[in-house]
């Protein structure tokens, strides 16, 4: 354990701010565990700040999120002369100290003389975007560590447009941050005039609700005897997603042991719709009963996993880049059909998603724009076409990561809007004697069979976080001319915000990432980038194949030789 490390330990063992059951857990820490928790400061990443719950200064606990949202109340009264009045709306999830935090970060919001609006309960993050917008706030506040396991938590802050922070916004507030010095050493300032917390009533849910429903291409569908299973995975989305689903007269079946807010997350094996363990119990449910469809949403509500049933009778799972090509395809094949769909209509994705989507988004005349990781980066190009004279029209953004926007009224990924529009786009194909996934294989004969594998290796404390470093540098420095005799083309650096093509050098015109993106003569590519809200690195492979057999195989083959290399 080095000094600095030891000293930030024991400041908070000796500290009398800290509680004894706090103290209990700081004395039962190992070597490796104290190194995790201290030595860093918990940071923002690409989704905020998040990191798991407990004691230390890489951890998610009062004196963390004190600091932060003083930082952030500051940044809000530098920036809007009437932020008081104005407001900030919080939200929360299912997690451990989530109401609690939300309490918190209201309170010091109050002492500072600014309004706080909070629920009554748990609601997912895109109404909490929805609500900042709806409510005129200056700023928004979501209390969700989203997809990880339960031993986490997080802090996300939004701007008066319902939008995460982007870089250029949030440089100010992590100036503030660095300036507040230590955690411990926080003192919270307390104006004579005290801001009011609000308590929302139904109406905020009503006209949430109100504006996802009307999303809808073909409401009239019968929808008798076609069977949906979901689950919210003991989160937020639950009573929301299932108002949608009797207001429209979907037959829809909750799995009711995962309808419960349980911080514990005990019924599930997983909350990450990325992960195939989600879906254990949800696939026997849906067997039971012989559903067509299932969804679930992650804890926070802004992803979707789906699962279809196909004509064998098993249940097979879609990842994030299939569900957005199937979505696109519907959704505008339906939009040209009642003309919607013009020169201006422009799609947005990431950088590293897959390059299936824009290639159906390209067949219907759709623009593609695409952005880092990060939904905030989709949600401020919305507001920047909206606020330009002749701006392009949105007409949908996704990342690879499971999440989609369709309309914009909410500023971020809205699971409560895919679920809806997936279970119509499913609805509607089953009438026409089709399940998704034959959707998929004929979209797959028009393109090309595509095959894309996202992979995540955890890095655990500060020996983590320097081989995780040696590989982003290396990838950097040294980036590969060829791997397993196939010849590299292109490189993107969005570090040095430089792509290299053909001897010739072009700017990025992007914000700087720690991301390399490496372009194959056989139409592969490979992304990797360390993950902004875990200690882990993300790799991303995609193929190209004249089928899926050979597609997949050789992803396989891509993986095996990068790994072999870096790992």
């Amino acid at each position: 354990m080095n000094t600095e490390i030891k000293n930030r330990y024991e400041k908070w063992l000796n500290s009398d701010k800290l509680s004894t059951s706090y103290k209990q857990i700081l004395k039962s820490m190992t070597k490796d565990e104290i190194d995790d928790a201290f030595y860093k400061d918990v940071e923002f990443g690409t989704a905020g700040m998040r990191g798991v719950i407990g004691p230390g200064d890489n951890r998610l606990n009062n004196f963390t999120i004190s600091k932060a949202n003083l930082a952030f109340a500051y940044y809000l009264l530098e920036k809007y002369p009437d932020a008081k009045n104005m407001g900030v709306v919080i939200s929360h999830d299912n997690r451990y100290m989530s109401r609690e935090f939300t309490l918190l970060c209201a309170q010091i919001f109050n002492n500072l003389g600014i309004k706080a609006y909070i629920f009554d309960d748990l609601r997912p993050t895109p109404e909490l975007s929805f609500a900042v917008r709806y409510l005129k706030a200056c700023g928004g506040i979501m209390i969700t560590a989203s997809h990880n396991p339960k031993q986490y938590n997080g802090y996300k802050v939004y701007d008066e447009q319902g939008c995460q922070l982007v870089p250029d916004k949030i440089q100010r507030l992590l100036e503030i941050v660095s300036s507040l010095g230590d955690v411990l050493d926080i003192k919270i300032p307390k104006e004579e005039k005290l801001g009011q917390t609000i308590v929302l009533d139904d109406e905020v849910d009503d006209e949430y609700v109100k504006q996802v429903e009307s999303i809808c291409l073909n409401p009239n569908l019968d929808k008798k005897g076609f069977k949906i299973v979901y689950s919210p995975q003991h989160g937020a989305a639950c009573k929301l997603a299932l108002r949608i689903f009797k207001d429209l007269g979907y037959d829809f079946y909750p799995y009711l042991p995962q309808c419960s807010s349980d911080p514990n997350f005990s019924n599930t094996l997983s909350p990450n719709p990325e992960d195939d363990k989600a879906y254990k119990y949800l696939i026997e449910y849906a067997k039971e009963i012989n559903a067509d469809l299932i969804l679930t949403n992650d804890p926070d509500g802004d992803r979707v996993g789906v699962g279809v049933k196909n004509k064998n009778g098993d249940y097979i799972l879609i990842n994030g880049n299939q569900g957005a090509t199937l979505l696109m395809e519907y959704i505008f094949s339906n939009m040209k059909k009642h003309h919607l769909l013009n020169d201006k209509s422009v799609m947005y994705t990431t950088v590293v998603s897959s390059q299936f989507g824009p290639k159906v988004a390209k067949n219907y005349g759709v623009k593609v724009e695409e952005f880092l990781t990060g939904f905030k980066f989709i949600g401020e190009r919305i507001h920047y076409y909206e606020t330009t004279k002749n701006g392009l029209n949105f007409v949908f953004g996704y990342e690879e990561s499971y999440g989609c926007l369709i309309k914009p009224f909410v500023r971020d990924k809205d699971g409560l809007q895919a679920i809806l529009m997936y279970s119509e786009m499913a609805l509607y194909y089953h009438k026409n004697n089709k399940d998704l996934l034959e959707v998929y294989d004929e979209l797959q004969e028009k393109y090309g069979y595509h095959c894309d594998v996202t992979l995540s290796k955890e890095f655990v404390g500060s020996a983590g976080q320097i081989q995780m470093t040696k590989i982003m540098e290396s990838l950097h420095d040294n980036p590969l001319k060829e791997l397993d005799g196939v010849k590299v083309i292109k490189i993107e650096d969005y570090q040095k915000q430089k792509r290299f093509v053909d001897g010739k050098t072009e700017i990025i015109n992007l914000p700087k990432s720690d991301l390399v993106k490496l372009y194959f003569e056989d139409d592969s590519i490979i992304s990797t980038r360390p993950s902004g809200t875990e200690p882990k690195c993300k790799f991303y492979f995609s193929t190209v194949g004249k089928s899926q057999q050979l597609a997949q195989t050789k992803n396989d083959d891509l993986q095996r030789a990068f790994f072999a290399k870096y790992l």
